[in-house]
């Protein structure tokens, strides 16, 4: 089965792809955000650093346990894992973590697209305030028909395309998703040049400014940047690892990993440029998370001449950045399921699709019927939970897993990893990272874990 698993047609392809999985989100709502918040290109140079340090190298290793094994995490470490030995029973906890994402990133998809579909339609104001954006959002999350409708229909559509296959679905319709993706995030970037806060807001974004680092503290920074270089590959759970079950070895998956770093960055730097003169050009301040996207931002597009063209073409960008990251998902749980189960893929997407819908409804209705229940206290929803659970939970004790796989003598062994790492064209990682695997990233990654919960619950 490994030797007839299907491989992407083209090296673009893939990376285009992967990054798709990497995009998301957190690189528009969170990264510009943080980035002016904590000292402009200081934090920039911090977060870069520790993409370098941590974020790529785990990269690498779910890459090269994907490429290794020709296998989900279904089966994977029962390839890798030396005879008689229980790695792979850390799958059990690992698999649920796709589908506790799918749960709620398929509602925020449906969001966006309810957002772009106004914007274009001309179903907002003109001249709204932010009381007024938010007013708008409120009522949508008050409507449980309309959010399940938005959701359904981008599930829907990202479903059929994993269900076409690797090469005739995912790779030939992601491919142009993404360029075009690309393509619509420069053209609004190269727009914000024209804006009359366009100096302001850049300023505000990239200028270094030593005083943001000692009003907030250099370890507040640094675990700042730290958490987003890890959390912005969305590495631990498996859904890159399956890209590396279809990849050809013609590159060393360190220039691999470099590529989709550089393009993951790219977009959160891009989002920057576009998001800070548009606030600063009409006098509204930036917020982080959901409240920038569909009530600061949409309160902009208000109240800017095009205002429904641009803010649809705004909200089609973050339309295609989050169905690529589901699409991506969609393709690790449909291929775990191939290989658990051994049915077909038809199958296994129609099965799945029902799964994620009925694992969706809690938290569609947390914002309505059953918004009077606050998983984690205080003001909480059931979104927030879920994201805990991820976040704070399966990703960095997944990578943590890795991490130790690949460095055990009963694991994978860190000679195999090197052994898939350096095969191909491109820069090659020494033997010598052995001991940075081993001892300092568990570290990096137990201090993040720490945190997290500290952050929440302290």
């Amino acid at each position: 089965m490994a030797d007839n698993r299907e491989q992407f047609k083209t090296r673009l392809g893939f990376l285009l792809i992967a990054a798709g999985c990497a995009i998301g989100l957190g690189n528009v709502w969170r990264f510009p955000y943080i980035t002016g918040m904590y000292g402009g290109a200081i934090f920039v140079i911090i977060y870069l650093c520790f993409l370098l340090g941590v974020g790529m190298p785990l990269l690498t290793m779910e890459l090269a346990v994907g490429r290794a094994s020709r296998r989900s995490i279904a089966r994977a470490y029962e390839v890798l894992e030396q005879p008689k030995t229980k790695w792979h029973l850390n799958k059990y906890w690992q698999i649920p973590g796709s589908y506790i994402l799918m749960s709620f990133y398929g509602l925020i998809t449906g969001w966006l697209f309810y957002y772009c579909v106004r914007s274009f339609t001309g179903g907002f104001e003109h001249g709204m305030t932010q009381q007024m954006a938010a007013v708008e959002f409120s009522e949508l999350l008050a409507n449980p028909l309309t959010m399940f409708v938005c959701m359904t229909t981008v599930v829907v559509v990202s479903f059929v395309i994993v269900a076409m296959g690797v090469v005739r679905g995912v790779e030939r319709i992601t491919k142009p998703m993404m360029i075009l993706l690309f393509v619509l995030l420069i053209f609004m970037a190269a727009r914000s040049v024209t804006l009359p806060g366009f100096e302001a807001g850049m300023e505000y974004y990239l200028k270094p400014d030593w005083s943001k680092l000692e009003e907030h503290g250099l370890m507040e920074v640094l675990w700042a940047a730290m958490g987003q270089s890890f959390f912005t590959l969305s590495v631990g759970q498996g859904s890159i690892e399956i890209f590396g079950t279809y990849m050809d070895k013609q590159h060393t998956l360190a220039k691999e990993a470099t590529f989709i770093c550089g393009l993951d960055t790219t977009v959160a730097l891009l989002a920057g440029v576009v998001i800070f003169p548009a606030c600063f050009s009409y006098a509204v301040q930036p917020d982080s998370g959901p409240s920038l996207l569909f009530v600061t931002l949409n309160t902009v597009f208000s109240n800017m001449s095009g205002g429904g063209f641009w803010g649809g073409l705004f909200f089609l960008f973050m339309v295609f950045a989050a169905v690529s990251t589901l699409i991506a998902v969609f393709e690790s749980i449909i291929a775990i399921s191939m290989d658990l189960f051994s049915v077909s893929r038809r199958k296994a997407v129609v099965v799945n699709f029902c799964i994620i819908m009925l694992l969706s409804i809690p938290c569609l209705l947390g914002f309505n019927y059953l918004s009077d229940i606050h998983p984690l206290g205080g003001n909480s929803t059931i979104l927030d939970f879920q994201d805990f659970l991820i976040s704070n939970n399966i990703l960095p004790l997944g990578s943590l897993l890795f991490v130790l796989f690949i460095t055990a003598k009963s694991g994978m062994g860190f000679k195999n990893y090197l052994a898939e790492c350096n095969t191909g064209h491109g820069p090659k990682i020494k033997p010598f990272f052995y001991w940075y695997f081993r001892f300092v990233l568990p570290i990096v990654i137990g201090v993040l874990l720490i945190a997290g919960y500290v952050n929440i619950f302290g």
